[in-house]
């Protein structure tokens, strides 16, 4: 536990659930065992799948291959959670690197499967599934199944896969071993990117100013480093992609969300249609707020000019969130209070502590952790909500067990802005006060720009560069210069964007860890809001459908949870109602100023 003024005293996770320490002997154990069993593995099922699924046989080989996916993956959490709390250790990074390296090694071993189930005849497999103990799974090899398309020659598989820590792997740690040691100095003091992040919401346009060029002073001297790495990267996967004859930059990670590419092109046309009557309409009221006929990039975010700053302690957070998913169901919040209660939490930021928020679903034989980086801010509360949100669907969809609970990108989502959005309604119906009502608006205004615009507007940053990169190499220069004309076509003409911005895309992770990870933030988004309408409308038996569609995992299809609700995001109007929603808010904050 740490203590901090104001805060009051914040959670540090108890990671002992899943191992006591890095050199305890259970994990130099599973280690081993992990080794020692997919040997086994390979040596019992390789080449014999075939012969497998015609005597019945099949579930054996599926059941084996996701016992060993659930003990790797629960020693993979473990080192990635170690690394994560703090990634300057010298001890940690080498724990975290060795023990990279050798689930490669592990796996290597069991890449065969999943490339032998897509050389099976169809009719052999579906006479297979006729088995009721292997139907169970036909959710994930329906998913298998899905990849044969670009599925390579085993030998070229295994030197892709073994390779990657080495490759794309190496260029991760890279990126975030230079972020977390980077500082930045505001007033004389030595600040890590959280903080100064943080000093951008400050009530003291002097503060955020300072921040700000803080934040461009250090980009700019290490922008160099940040343009290689994503020269390397975006040429690696043109490389992959180009073999496993994916035709756009973003189909691979269309596939592994399972969405059309159509679907994912008419949400970010929808956005980018609406930038005018979204962050364009909102920021150039904000500026009539502040006075000025342009805000400076470092007054993005800044709080309104009469809101009172105040800061908000983890108790009074942890009951905030709490109540508002009571208020929804009472089953919510008492998944939600384990994480608080059982310690999977760890809230205080550290210096060399990974930077933002995450819930790590660890495996289903374990339970979820969550990551947050506290400062008592209003959106550390909404953060705290959104974090949660994806820890009880992950907790809800752990009995499918480790192949089938994960969900699609585009659907874990849903449960964690849902969780926002509950929240944030709580908050809004025990405002009496009309500064207050109109600040609460407004911050919740940002936030859904933040999500669905600015992250639609990483989506385009993305695909230029990555389509750029295949004429060749990229300079700063390059991708600073799209950088800031997609930022200016987002944003619109009320925000200056100053001297320094162009180079504020080197601290964005998802571009480096999960490209084009981002569009499903305003997929989430979109949908939620879709969903909250038919919440209002029809509260009655909402919540039992909310949950059936969270326990499903990765077992079903976005059109198949969906149309319980009646919705459908192939359909043009689907996103309008999620986009209708923030337009309808931005009104009500216009008629405050009659």
């Amino acid at each position: 536990m740490t203590t901090a003024p104001a805060l009051g005293t914040l959670p540090e996770w108890n990671l002992a659930d899943l191992y006591s320490g890095i050199d305890a002997p259970e994990f130099a154990a599973d280690l081993a065992r992990a080794d020692a069993d997919a040997r086994a593995f390979e040596t019992a099922w390789k080449g014999g799948l075939a012969v497998a699924a015609g005597e019945n046989r099949l579930v054996e080989a599926v059941r084996g291959y996701e016992a060993l996916d659930d003990l790797t993956g629960r020693i993979a959490s473990y080192a990635s959670l170690v690394y994560a709390g703090n990634t300057a250790d010298p001890k940690g990074s080498k724990f975290y690197g060795d023990v990279q390296e050798k689930l490669t090694n592990i796996w290597s071993h069991l890449l065969f499967f999943t490339l032998e189930l897509n050389r099976l005849d169809d009719a052999v497999l579906e006479a297979a599934l006729a088995d009721p103990a292997l139907a169970r799974y036909r959710p994930f090899l329906e998913d298998v199944r899905k990849e044969r398309p670009h599925q390579l020659e085993d030998r070229v598989e295994q030197l892709f896969h073994e390779k990657s820590t080495t490759s794309r792997g190496a260029w991760n740690r890279l990126f975030d071993e230079t972020m977390a040691a980077l500082r930045f100095e505001v007033d004389g003091e030595q600040l890590t990117l959280e903080p100064t992040l943080n000093l951008l919401q400050d009530s003291d346009c002097a503060v955020r100013e300072k921040a700000s060029k803080a934040l461009a002073k250090t980009f700019a001297a290490n922008v160099r480093t940040f343009t290689l790495i994503t020269n390397v990267l975006a040429k690696d996967k043109e490389i992959s992609d180009r073999w496993r004859s994916f035709e756009d930059v973003a189909d691979s990670r269309h596939l592994s969300n399972r969405v059309e590419r159509e679907v994912v092109d008419a949400l970010v046309s929808a956005v980018r249609d609406a930038y005018p009557r979204l962050s364009h309409r909102y920021y150039r009221l904000k500026a009539k707020w502040f006075g000025v006929e342009q805000l400076n990039s470092w007054d993005r975010n800044a709080p309104l000019p009469t809101t009172p700053s105040r800061v908000i302690s983890w108790d009074e957070a942890r009951e905030t969130v709490l109540g508002a998913y009571s208020g929804f169901a009472p089953r919510m919040a008492d998944i939600a209070k384990r994480f608080f209660d059982d310690r999977w939490i760890d809230a205080p930021s550290r210096p060399g502590k990974a930077p933002g928020a995450f819930a790590h679903p660890t495996v289903p034989s374990a339970h979820p952790y969550v990551l947050l980086n506290y400062l008592g801010r209003p959106r550390d509360v909404m953060t705290l909500a959104h974090e949660l949100g994806h820890g009880v669907h992950q907790v809800l969809a752990a009995p499918h067990g480790a192949l089938m609970a994960p969900t699609p990108l585009t659907l874990a989502e849903t449960a964690s802005v849902f969780g926002e959005m509950l929240t944030f309604r709580a908050l809004l119906k025990a405002t009496t006060s009309q500064a207050e009502r109109k600040a609460m608006l407004a911050a919740k205004v940002e936030d859904m720009i933040n999500t669905v615009v600015r992250q639609i507007a990483f989506y385009s940053f993305e695909r230029r560069i990555h389509l750029a990169r295949r004429e060749g190499e990229l300079t700063s220069d390059q991708i600073n210069a799209i950088w800031m004309e997609i930022q200016a076509e987002s944003l619109g003409p009320a925000i200056k964007l100053a001297e320094g911005y162009e180079t504020f895309w080197t601290y964005i992770p998802h571009f480096i860890h999960s490209p084009f990870y981002v569009y499903a933030y305003a997929f989430g988004d979109c949908l939620v809001n879709s969903l909250y309408a038919v919440y209002e409308n029809a509260a009655d038996g909402f919540a039992e459908r909310y949950f059936t569609l969270l326990s499903a995992g990765g077992t079903k299809h976005h059109s198949e949870v969906l149309a319980p609700f009646g919705l459908d995001a192939r359909d043009p109007a689907f996103w309008q109602t999620g986009l209708s929603l923030i337009e309808r808010m931005i009104a009500e904050l216009e008629a405050m100023e009659d």
